[in-house]
């Protein structure tokens, strides 16, 4: 019975962590009242998850001070505004430039007054103008260290290969070699046929790019990249133009007019055909943001045992349970990662080899 009520409150946990329909619904009923530890532990995971204009390392909620670095701040609004993201202070205070007034709000910059004063709609979400932003922001930051990471690996790897055609790889090359590899063979070759070198440097770059990213944030730096909505939206319009730009006549002779098919019929597959075009990068850029989306949620839950159940578990049982089951999702969270950067460049392939496939004609 024990043990059976340990499970039911580990279950609890991590629902409560990782729901945000239940806890928005104790936000609700609370109102103004203080938040939770429950509440408390929600609000960190969304900020987690979430693009930010400030690098945190480290919290001390109870001394209100932050540690980490603050990321500059780019501005088009009536010319170039340029600051340090610190000046917001996490958002408690009114950055004055120009003679205009800026405030931070749930990660967004918005136009105000000296005051700070925010009008809201009925949905209470801000109705203030919002200049044009091209911060450098946390995920930003995540992309120029992976693309710096790539650039090292392959100019090592290049670096080996000028040297002699029989030469072996050494250092990073033995590990990107092998990838490198398992994607023109695998993915390139089967997919699109003789025309896959044409493609190789986009899906290199995308599967690369996608794998780091993941492995990224799976460290205690906090980057989401990859759970990041606009960037997996990036990503798949990529896919979605190479494959429009570079199809053939075949290719857009079975969309609009399928030989073989009867004329009625063709009339109705036609919209239908068209729809897919769309939804094929919109089934890319909504699996790998839900899946990593995901990862990250139900890690932060398992890690939040740690500080809710403290007393039903004590504190060496809860910190135990937790480090056990973070410790066997995080070797899932390896897999997955490879997993959604396979998946991505293996359908990016295959979509690619449906618009240059050659139709023999009969």
């Amino acid at each position: 019975m024990v043990n059976l009520k340990r499970a039911l409150l580990l279950f609890a946990v991590i629902f409560l962590a990782v729901n945000p329909f239940t806890l928005k619904a104790a936000e609700e009923a609370h109102g103004d009242a203080p938040k939770t530890q429950a509440e408390e532990i929600k609000e960190y995971s969304q900020h987690h998850l979430q693009d930010d204009h400030y690098f945190s390392l480290f919290s001390d909620q109870k001394a209100g001070k932050h540690y980490g670095f603050p990321l500059p701040v780019i501005l088009i609004d009536n010319g170039l505004v340029v600051f340090s993201s610190g000046e917001f202070h996490h958002g408690e205070s009114v950055v004055e430039k120009n003679g205009q007034y800026y405030t931070l709000y749930h990660g967004k910059i918005y136009k105000t007054d000296a005051a700070g004063t925010l009008n809201f709609d009925e949905a209470h979400h801000p109705t203030n103008a919002k200049p044009l932003d091209f911060s450098i922001t946390k995920n930003v930051v995540g992309l120029l260290l992976a693309a710096f990471l790539l650039f090292w690996g392959f100019i090592c790897l290049a670096k080996t290969y000028k040297k002699g055609v029989n030469n072996l790889p050494k250092g990073v090359g033995r590990v990107l070699e092998p990838l490198v590899l398992y994607v023109r063979d695998e993915m390139a070759v089967p997919n699109i046929g003789h025309r896959y070198k044409e493609f190789m440097p986009y899906l290199l770059s995308v599967f690369f790019l996608i794998f780091v990213l993941n492995l990224l944030g799976m460290t205690p730096l906090g980057f989401n990249v990859t759970g990041n909505i606009t960037v997996t939206l990036c990503l798949a319009l990529f896919t979605f133009f190479i494959t429009n730009f570079k199809a053939n006549k075949d290719y857009w002779k079975h969309i609009f007019w399928m030989p073989g098919v009867p004329v009625p019929f063709k009339f109705i597959l036609a919209p239908i055909e068209v729809l897919g075009m769309f939804t094929k990068p919109f089934s890319l850029m909504l699996r790998l943001f839900a899946n990593i989306t995901a990862g990250h949620s139900v890690v932060m839950g398992l890690i939040a045992i740690v500080y809710l159940f403290q007393q039903q578990l004590t504190v060496g049982g809860s910190i135990g349970v937790s480090m056990l089951l973070t410790l066997v999702l995080f070797f899932l969270e390896l897999l997955v990662a490879f997993l959604q950067a396979f998946i991505f460049t293996m359908l990016s392939s295959l979509f690619i080899g449906m618009a240059v496939e050659e139709h023999a004609h009969h």
